[in-house]
């Protein structure tokens, strides 16, 4: 994309998009991004607007910036207001059918001011700016997320999960066999791959997991599939929750993501003579994310729900530390092995949940391998164990307040940031801690239940 002109518009994709919408029979596409408080949000065209839509944008406020997650309005040095406009552009490569939406359509879009240059507040081109800065260095990195969910039969806006078989269980396959596998079609059928599918711990919980994809399209499919979990479940009666904490004192939602890369086309994190075959270039990833972790939990885990979900010995990643398949510890290292090449042996970030806009998770990520190119911290031992019998092990932020005055002091993520950003989302943050300030556990599950 060039600063001062709409994305480039491929004729080609744009025919070929018409005529695979035209065979599906639809209707409208609803053009989303995700703001700083975790949530998509949407301006929908009908289908025969696409030609315009992808020539001149379509409008839409950046008051959003500023939203917070009911809905509720900030503001910051750059943010807020009733003040300008916006261009939204899709990204065909994005366009995808919604199979338990007939007649829908859904894309992702980058976000442009009238001048057409690109929105200092899009998280989308946020990440766009990491990838090419890390293409520079001939960094190439991919993404894979595992998403959870719950799903309730109650229709009051509490939680009762509409299977309660044991953890792992096949009963609950059983219970929502109907739902399970009409759910699978339905991601097939837009395209995603399901590595695997799986009741989790939790009363009425799922996971699902996504392959590794490029960053960018692995969270615009990630957008896709939570899209898909929802419709697919409201056509069976559930509600289904995305939120950090479906229920006080229960096993929460995560939102891992798997990162692997390679620099100048070998392997980082596998194939080296490190712990578990780290290179030292792995090695100085690790370090400097582990380093940076207190403050990336803003990023990753931002809602005040979060740190009801980080609960030691809860296979949260409630420590900063990491380990080599350890699944207690925030940075899990899977391995290089006979069975995972050294392509394929990849970082974990355990202690992230779905509240979280998944393009700043990839941006902040990004932006934390990026500077570890010039090499990292050291690198701690790997824990071995779960860290809660270890005395001196290191708990991570305990509250998003804690997390956000870590972010403030990570001067290189807020650099790639850039002030606009930056800003707009810790003011969004800060508004919701003070929302929450009197708030018990209850309260706050309550209101971001359903939210995410």
């Amino acid at each position: 994309m060039t600063e001062g002109q709409p994305p480039l518009l491929d004729e080609g994709k744009l025919h070929a998009a018409e005529a695979r919408l035209h065979k599906h029979e639809i209707d409208a596409i609803a053009l989303t991004y995700v703001d700083n408080a975790g949530i998509a949000r949407v301006k929908a065209i009908p289908v025969e607007g696409l030609d315009s839509a992808l020539r001149t944008g379509v409008g839409m406020s950046p008051v959003f910036d500023a939203f917070l997650f009911n809905d509720e309005i900030t503001q910051s040095r750059f943010s807020g207001g009733p003040m300008g406009d916006l261009r939204l552009f899709l990204d065909l490569d994005s366009l995808a059918l919604i199979p338990p939406m007939p007649g829908w359509a859904l894309g992702a879009v980058d976000r442009f001011d009238q001048l057409l240059k690109p929105h200092p507040n899009c998280s989308r081109g946020f990440l766009r700016r990491q990838l090419a800065r890390l293409g520079e260095q001939d960094v190439t990195v991919k993404m894979g997320f595992e998403i959870e969910w719950a799903i309730s039969k109650a229709t009051d806006g509490s939680f009762v999960p509409a299977t309660d078989g044991s953890a792992y269980g096949l009963t609950r396959i059983v219970d929502v066999a109907d739902y399970s596998r009409t759910l699978l079609v339905n991601l097939r059928s837009a395209g995603l791959l399901v590595e695997q599918f799986h009741p989790e711990y939790a009363p009425g919980q799922f996971e699902i997991s996504l392959p590794a994809l490029a960053p960018l399209a692995a969270v615009d499919r990630l957008l896709l599939a939570k899209t898909i979990i929802r419709s697919t479940g409201r056509a069976f009666g559930f509600s289904t929750s995305f939120a950090p904490v479906a229920e006080v004192n229960g096993v929460g939602n995560g939102g891992h993501v798997h990162m692997s890369a390679t620099k100048d086309n070998l392997p980082i994190f596998g194939g080296g003579d490190g712990p578990g075959g780290l290179t030292k270039t792995g090695a100085a990833a690790i370090a400097t994310l582990l380093d940076w972790l207190p403050g990336l939990l803003a990023i990753g885990a931002p809602s005040p729900a979060s740190y009801l979900r980080l609960v030691p010995s809860h296979w949260a990643g409630a420590f900063q530390c990491w380990g080599i398949e350890n699944r207690e510890a925030a940075l899990r290292l899977v391995a290089e092995s006979k069975l995972v090449s050294a392509h394929n042996a990849n970082l974990e970030i355990k202690c992230f949940d779905q509240s979280a806009n998944p393009y700043l998770v990839a941006g902040a990520l990004l932006a934390g391998l990026y500077a570890s190119l010039d090499g990292g911290p050291p690198l701690p031992d790997p824990m071995a164990s779960d860290p809660a019998g270890i005395a001196d092990a290191v708990r991570l932020p305990q509250s998003l307040d804690e997390s956000v005055a870590k972010l403030w002091t990570l001067a290189p993520l807020l650099d790639a940031m850039g002030p606009e950003l930056a800003e707009a989302f810790i003011a969004v943050r800060k508004a919701e801690l003070a929302h929450f300030a009197s708030a018990s556990p209850e309260q706050i599950v309550a209101e971001t239940r359903w939210v995410y």
